[in-house]
């Protein structure tokens, strides 16, 4: 299964979790403020950080951006903060999803199962696709992308946004579509967090992210690839 680190203050959270994360086969390892946080996830090959927003250290999110900066393992955040602005920011950081405390472990067991599912699940696009007469290209088998020959590192979040457009390129998405396809399941919120994970994406893949030519944007109704696949 996968290495996950969970990282929270309380002792009490860490159990619950990792005694459900190790039911479901997955080997756990804790943290209990964002330095040993970072120093695991820089020392171990974690394949997905359970991390609290409320650490004693250092905040949550700049953890999250410095995991980020080195790694595009998953992030699910851990949040008692209720402004949907606070879970936006996370997302914008770079987590993947979020699950507001107080918590059900098994909603958190399959949030987790979710997003590794995601990182490493297929999808109508046949292995090395090219879009935009080479300006894009996606290779499902390797999971990577490339934008003007040049290797960009996505999320398992952003890749299934993008995997999900690049399907049925021109074809326009629902904000509502798109988080199911790509999570599997609905939740509130789901519009802005949407919103957060394109933001992030056009990032790495626009040449200007204020002006997306890859990534557009269709008012009112959600988003679609703006590029015709090569033939």
């Amino acid at each position: 299964m996968a290495i996950v680190l969970v990282v929270d203050d309380e002792v009490r959270i860490r159990d619950l979790v990792r005694r459900y994360l190790e039911h479901e086969g997955h080997q756990v390892l804790t943290a209990g403020s964002g330095a040993e946080a970072l120093e695991t996830s820089r020392r171990a090959g974690v394949d997905l950080v359970v991390l609290d927003l409320r650490l004693p250290d250092i905040p949550g999110e700049e953890v999250a951006a410095e995991i980020r900066r080195i790694s595009d393992v998953p992030i699910l955040m851990l949040t008692a903060k209720v402004d949907e602005r606070d879970r936006i920011h996370g997302l914008e950081v770079g987590a993947d999803d979020y699950v507001t405390k107080p918590f059900s472990p098994r909603e958190l067991v399959l949030r987790v199962s979710a997003i590794l599912r995601r990182g490493r699940s297929s999808s109508a696009v046949t292995p090395i696709e090219s879009f935009g007469h080479g300006l894009l290209t996606i290779d499902e088998v390797t999971r990577r992308v490339t934008i003007n020959g040049s290797v960009v590192e996505l999320t398992p979040t952003e890749w299934g946004v993008l995997l999900a457009l690049a399907a049925q390129p021109g074809r326009v998405c629902s904000r509502y579509e798109l988080i199911n396809r790509v999570r599997g399941y609905e939740f509130d919120g789901y519009e802005r967090t949407v919103d957060s994970h394109v933001k992030n994406l056009r990032r790495k893949i626009e040449t200007d992210p204020a002006q997306p030519m890859i990534v557009q944007t269709v008012t009112g109704v959600g988003y679609r690839l703006g590029l015709t696949r090569d033939h």
